[in-house]
């Protein structure tokens, strides 16, 4: 009779041996890891440089404005979703990964500056310092893809390529968003349930061999054979529940809307096995309930985090049992409260491409019911999807593909091309990695930097005034403005707060008149000031390059109405781009010589007014700062 050990064996052969074939004739055609390592590091470099792309205003004001206004005693603005009436955002996993290199900064900074003159409390490591450690994490989501590659038997070479390549994991993955950790956690999520349904499969197919020879047992002794290698089979129905449980709980707390991303995966881990002999409905019933309660710990962690750290619990009701519902805060109930509810039917698939499928398309198509809808919120599919349809841009004929893509793979290899969709992956990557790494509201960084020199180099009691037109919120964390709500006590047991010396101004799209006459009746209370409390103040206006003509119009028509301001040039930050008021190349003059003058003549005007126009084009990718003052006390100010 054959021994648990030769079915084992003879199970893994039989399972891998067209695979295994496939790889070895096929190895020398694979990609070198060299460009995934290359790749890694341009993701690290992209890093550090730093990225002055904008993304979303989420990037600072749901992470870094909230944890630096814990960890430095500085004014920040926090966002209506940290509200500590009505929060709907957990600060757990951003205190952990956000305030824990902030914790260090804070730590390092007074013994560099001591002993080696060096300033770490800048913008510059205020930003990188947090993008890094979530550039970190982020290889986490590599390796689960090149561990699922390994189990599944793929080609793990060309995946980590395309992975490693994708301007998601370049740009997304680097920045301190929560969809960044969203990705993090829904990789691992699929890596761990990917495990066990390989895992259980092994094993249930054991256990149903083991069950038909026992039922077709000739006599007692060969029945008892085979209900003890039957019963030596290794546990499965609940491997890695704790885990899986304190990630759904984890994801879920970070953003509620990881229940999208959650489902697809813990319901094919909860079914993995049903309609064999050896996993019934009992089974599925036992997980549910164990999957529950080892989710109830870790949610009691982050209820009570939460509680404490939005000010409902304290140490003291603690001591005194004076404990209530009151005291107890949810965040995803609140986000929840407030978002509506929508059902799909259940999957009834169990394989792991069809796991994989339904990462993508189920999330996608909850998260598609709901009205506020943004690229970034669906990273995590990058994972489940690269790993089904990397192969469609490699040059093998014979692919170690997902069974069901295969076809699909071919077709579109077939119509299009193998060498057209390479191109198209690395032209479309590298122009998303430019536009939203660098380009895209690219001047709000520097800008935040040029802000946070200036406030260091200012008199003591000037006061700063900035207006901003067509740009993102200024986090200003990263100026490190003192706390003025705080109150201090001197040595002399005098109790005092500080004043508030930097005001933001965030006009939006205003129409420039509009900005022009809010700028106005500040400089007028400025001056105000100025002469009752000798305040002296300094107003500046921050705009898209582009908008400097409309600018100049509205200021001389301004003057004309007898406004006494002035203007001057202070900086220009290069990239910048404002979606909401884009560049405009304009040709329609440059061919109006050619009805007037010569051929010569009007083609060398037109070659240079083209270029002059390109040149202008691109001068208009910028962010404009200048200073306003009161033409008739400038020298005074």
């Amino acid at each position: 009779m054959m021994t648990l050990r030769d079915l084992i064996r003879r199970f893994t052969r039989t399972t891998t041996s067209k695979s295994s074939q496939e790889k070895t004739k096929k190895v020398e055609n694979k990609p070198s890891l060299i460009v995934y390592w290359i790749l890694a590091g341009i993701r690290i470099l992209l890093t550090l440089l730093p990225q002055t792309g904008y993304i979303h205003p989420d990037e600072y004001f749901q992470s870094i404005e909230v944890i630096a206004g814990d960890r430095f005693d500085i004014d920040v603005y926090k966002p209506w979703e940290y509200n500590t009436t009505f929060p709907i955002r957990s600060a757990f996993v951003s205190e952990v990964i956000i305030g824990v290199p902030y914790s260090i900064i804070n730590v390092l900074s007074p013994y560099l500056w001591y002993y080696l003159q060096v300033k770490i409390r800048t913008p510059y490591f205020l930003v990188t310092v947090p993008r890094l450690a979530i550039c970190i994490l982020s290889f986490l989501s590599d390796y689960c893809l090149f561990k699922l590659c390994q189990i599944c038997k793929l080609n793990y070479r060309s995946r980590l390529i395309i992975y490693a390549s994708s301007y998601v994991m370049m740009i997304y993955a680097t920045r301190t968003l929560s969809n960044s950790i969203e990705l993090i956690l829904n990789t691992l999520l699929i890596y761990y349930v990917s495990r066990c349904i390989v895992y259980s499969e092994q094993v249930v197919i054991q256990s149903d061999h083991f069950k038909d020879a026992y039922d077709k047992a000739q006599n007692i002794v060969e029945r008892v054979k085979y209900y003890k290698l039957r019963a030596s089979l290794p546990s499965h129905s609940l491997n890695h529940c704790l885990i899986l449980a304190t990630l759904t709980v984890l994801g879920i707390f970070n953003r509620p809307t990881f229940i999208a991303y959650a489902f697809p995966p813990i319901f094919f881990w909860l079914q993995r096995g049903l309609g064999s002999d050896s996993v019934n409905l009992w089974d599925f019933h036992v997980r549910i309930i164990m999957f529950i309660l080892c989710g109830i710990p870790v949610t009691l962690f982050l209820i009570i985090v939460d509680s404490f750290y939005f000010g409902y619990l304290t140490l003291g009701e603690i001591i005194n049992l004076d404990v209530g519902f009151k005291n107890i805060i949810v965040t995803p109930l609140n986000f929840l409260s407030i978002t509506k509810r929508h059902w799909l039917e259940l999957p009834r698939i169990q394989s792991i491409e069809s796991l994989m499928t339904a990462c993508f398309i189920l999330p996608i198509g909850l998260l598609s019911l709901f009205p506020h809808q943004e690229p970034r919120f669906i990273i995590p599919v990058i994972f489940p999807v690269v790993f089904l349809y990397s192969p469609i841009i490699e040059r093998s004929n014979r692919l170690l593909v997902c069974k069901n893509t295969r076809e699909i793979v071919g077709l579109v290899q077939k119509n299009i091309g193998v060498r057209r969709l390479q191109y198209l992956w690395g032209i479309s990557n590298i122009l998303l990695i430019i536009f939203y790494g660098f380009l895209h509201q690219g001047g709000v960084l520097p800008l935040t930097r040029h802000v946070a020199r200036e406030l260091k180099a200012k008199p003591e009691l000037t006061h700063i005034h900035l207006f901003t037109s067509y740009t993102y919120s200024l986090p200003t964390a990263l100026l490190q403005l003192r706390n003025t709500k705080r109150t201090y006590t001197s040595s002399d047991q005098h109790r005092y707060k500080l004043k508030q010396d930097f005001f933001l101004y965030e006009q939006g799209s205003k129409a420039m008149s509009d900005v022009l006459g809010i700028i106005n009746s500040k400089i007028v209370e400025c001056e105000t000031k100025l002469k009752s409390d000798k305040i002296p103040y300094r107003v500046y206006y921050a705009l898209p390059f582009n908008s400097l003509s409309n600018f100049i119009n509205e200021h001389n028509l301004a003057v004309n109405g007898t406004n006494n301001l002035t203007f001057s040039t202070v900086s220009i930050f290069y990239p910048h781009l404002t979606t909401e008021k884009l560049p405009l190349l304009n040709f329609t003059s440059n061919f109006e010589c050619f009805l007037v003058d010569k051929l010569e003549v009007c083609f060398e005007k037109f070659i240079s007014n083209l270029l002059n126009r390109f040149v202008q084009f691109f001068k208009n990718f910028g962010l404009l700062v200048i200073r306003i003052q009161y033409s008739k006390n400038i020298d005074s100010i």
